[in-house]
């Protein structure tokens, strides 16, 4: 803040000394926050998607879409805009804002659209993320080995849904028998252990103060 002088002339603030640290340089590292809540809601639904769980639960990841996925990777989102890590702002908020246009999707779903309308509006939906997570994944190779790994796995986890929705037929979808679906849920299992790990090795190295669990820096 600025300060006034008793002839009310306004002078700045002092800048901070050599070394001195940043309100960005205080906060915490948001980071595995945005992992950690990205890989949990990427899990469970890999796990419906993979079908060793039925179709019909698939509504159960709602509420982690929202709060956790959704809500959790939005504030680290923000919070990295705050730390200036453009590549972390980018990624947080998108993923934060497609889990929750994924929880508003699933309680939304046009009751008169036509079946292959429907799929194909869904497909169309998932190529749009493989879009934005292959350029993602192209960013993320000058990040670490770990975070790496993250974006190119679900690049080929959102590629593989999209397919397998384009190619839906109405008896493969009522029996959840799509196999590049299926493809997907394993791939996004990858997934989310990746980003786990990632998660796991900032809070870990962090809290033993070394680099207990390698990230690959690249």
């Amino acid at each position: 803040m600025s300060q006034v002088a008793p002839a009310s002339t306004p002078h700045p603030s002092p800048a901070p000394g050599p070394g001195a640290p940043s309100f960005a340089d205080k906060i915490a590292d948001p980071g595995p926050l945005g992992l950690a809540a990205f890989a949990g809601t990427t899990f469970f639904l890999s796990v419906v998607n993979t079908n060793m769980l039925g179709s019909s639960v698939q509504t159960v990841v709602l509420g982690l879409a929202l709060f956790y996925g959704g809500l959790a990777q939005l504030l680290a989102g923000m919070w990295e805009f705050v730390k200036g890590n453009t590549f972390g702002a980018v990624a947080f908020t998108s993923y934060g804002a497609f889990w929750m246009s994924f929880w508003y999707l699933l309680n939304h779903l046009p009751a008169q659209a036509k079946f292959g309308d429907l799929v194909h509006g869904v497909g169309l939906y998932l190529l749009m993320w493989a879009i934005f997570t292959t350029y993602m994944a192209v960013a993320a190779s000058r990040t670490t080995g770990a975070v790496f790994a993250v974006f190119v796995l679900l690049a080929l986890t959102f590629i593989a849904l999209a397919i397998g929705w384009f190619g839906y037929s109405q008896t493969d979808f009522m029996k959840n028998s799509s196999t590049w679906v299926h493809i997907g849920g394993w791939l996004g299992l990858l997934t989310a252990v990746a980003a786990w790990y990632a998660s796991f090795a900032a809070v870990t190295n962090f809290t033993f103060k070394r680099t207990a669990f390698p990230v690959f820096p690249r």
